[in-house]
């Protein structure tokens, strides 16, 4: 019996698994695109920053107000305008990620680079990755004026920061891989879910106050959400100057779900849409 392989069985390329197949130049490729696009609308840049510091200016005038007139020390420790910038990281971080999708149907070349060498996998990398360049433009500023013009203490974070960030970045990136989903199945009629989604969570995630000021019944839904665990946290270092690393494990825990869920979903959403042939229909 001849046991030497065949003609076909030698010219057979080898296996290849998904994860060598991942491009990062096709990833780097998306986000060059992505900052040309920025870079060459000034108006889209100053969006980017306009928001984040007009709330924050309403916000930290307010607490001015209130720490005056009340003396309370909680509003003193500056927990409101640490709430707001921690916010502003979830948010803006969702919706960077949602705008750089957006930007693509509203041109209409989604269908396009589904159908090019471009995995999945590299398009959302590449998306996380504007979420957080987007993020920096808006965030920058007004991080800056809070620590400048009120005296907010950011030293008191520096630590924690980086785990307050990624844990605050993991939820944004698993609310926008689902609502990008939604939008990919269900076309632009699905584009306010992109703007919408994160306030929902916002009374919940107690942005400036403690878990505790919810009714009882309403407790165990705020400690269903990672931002919870990131804000009561926030509030301890500030506040008590006790630096909770539980409830940042336990933010991060609950996150590997939220965002193993979210991919889930995108993936379901996707090959749901290119069942139906809905990609090349949406556009403006």
């Amino acid at each position: 019996m001849n046991d030497a392989p065949t003609r076909s069985d030698s010219m057979a390329p080898p296996l290849r698994s998904a994860a060598l197949d991942f491009s990062a130049a096709r990833v780097m490729a998306m986000i060059q695109r992505h900052l040309y696009l920025l870079g060459s609308s000034p108006v889209r840049l100053i969006d980017l920053a306009y928001w984040p510091t007009v709330q924050l200016l309403t916000w930290s005038f307010l607490q001015l107000y209130v720490g005056r007139t009340s003396q309370l020390p909680v509003l003193a420790a500056g927990t409101l305008i640490g709430g707001i910038l921690l916010w502003d990281v979830l948010f803006r971080g969702q919706l960077g990620f949602s705008m750089s999708f957006l930007e693509e149907v509203w041109s209409r070349n989604l269908g396009h680079l589904l159908m090019s060498p471009l995995r999945p996998s590299e398009f959302v990398a590449s998306l996380m990755i504007m979420s957080i360049l987007r993020l920096m433009i808006g965030l920058v500023p007004a991080v800056l004026i809070a620590t400048t013009f009120f005296g907010f203490d950011i030293k008191t974070l520096s630590f924690a920061i980086p785990f307050l960030f990624v844990n605050l970045m993991l939820t944004a990136w698993s609310v926008g891989l689902v609502t990008s989903g939604l939008i990919l199945r269900n076309g632009l009629a699905a584009e306010t879910i992109a703007w919408s989604a994160m306030f929902a969570m916002m009374p919940f995630a107690c942005i400036s106050y403690p878990v505790s000021t919810l009714p009882a019944w309403l407790q165990p839904i705020a400690w269903t959400l990672p931002p919870t665990y990131v804000f009561e946290a926030m509030r301890a270092m500030l506040i008590a100057k006790t630096f909770r690393l539980d409830l940042l494990i336990e933010s991060l825990a609950l996150n590997l779900v939220w965002i193993a869920l979210g991919a889930f979903a995108f993936r379901a959403l996707l090959a749901s849409a290119r069942r139906a042939g809905s990609l090349l229909s949406m556009g403006e």
